[in-house]
């Protein structure tokens, strides 16, 4: 006899060892610990808001005793992982169709997720896919639009045809060359410099194209 149909094999009647070693490993096999989620759907879109939450689809089946797959469920109202200290934060939310992972807390969150304050479980739940949290950027494509870190430098790069904006009440930039291609359209900039040409003849000519 090689088997037998279901999770028990030939050998778990054969002692109370591997009667009760049978018993631990059903009961281990109800531990959720971290599953590969797809994103379905996100509370934010980008926008300058507090961190939001997902609906995610779990990619990979359970399986009944007989090997046939039994699809989960989505899983509801996970909170996502965003990088971020007080408020200063890097904005990149989830979108549908990324693959990502959920990982699953020892015990009931919802009363923490409802008031972000400490607070007791509300139940005895333990283990469970309900208290998850998604974590992105696992088994993605290619991005178009990203900050890259290379050793011979940064790139900061959007190939959507997109805006690259910045908004401070002052930029400082520091670099022995700034190479510009393309045009320059700039309101309201003043130039200040204190150094000086010789040979100058001052008139009402006009300067030649700049090079």
């Amino acid at each position: 006899m090689t088997g037998v149909t279901g999770y028990a094999k030939y050998q778990s009647n054969t002692s109370r060892l591997n009667a009760l070693r049978f018993v631990m490993l059903q009961v281990l096999g109800g531990v959720r610990t971290a599953q590969l989620v797809k994103v379905i759907s996100c509370t934010n879109s980008g926008g300058v808001s507090a961190v939001g939450q997902v609906v995610v689809q779990p990619l990979v089946n359970a399986v009944d005793g007989e090997g046939n797959a039994v699809p989960h469920g989505p899983l509801y109202a996970l909170p996502y992982f965003r990088l971020q200290g007080g408020a200063n934060a890097v904005i990149i939310d989830p979108q549908a169709n990324d693959i990502g992972l959920a990982v699953f807390a020892d015990r009931y969150i919802s009363n923490v997720k409802s008031t972000k304050k400490q607070a007791n479980p509300g139940s005895a739940r333990q283990h469970s896919m309900a208290d998850g949290l998604y974590i992105g950027g696992f088994l993605n494509g290619t991005p178009t639009q990203y900050i890259q870190f290379t050793d011979s430098g940064i790139n900061l790069v959007d190939k959507n045809g997109n805006e690259i904006s910045m908004q401070s009440g002052k930029i400082l930039m520091t670099t022995a060359l700034l190479d510009v291609t393309g045009d320059i359209h700039s309101a309201g900039v003043a130039v200040g410099s204190t150094h000086k040409h010789s040979g100058v003849t001052t008139g009402g000519g006009d300067t030649g194209n700049p090079i």
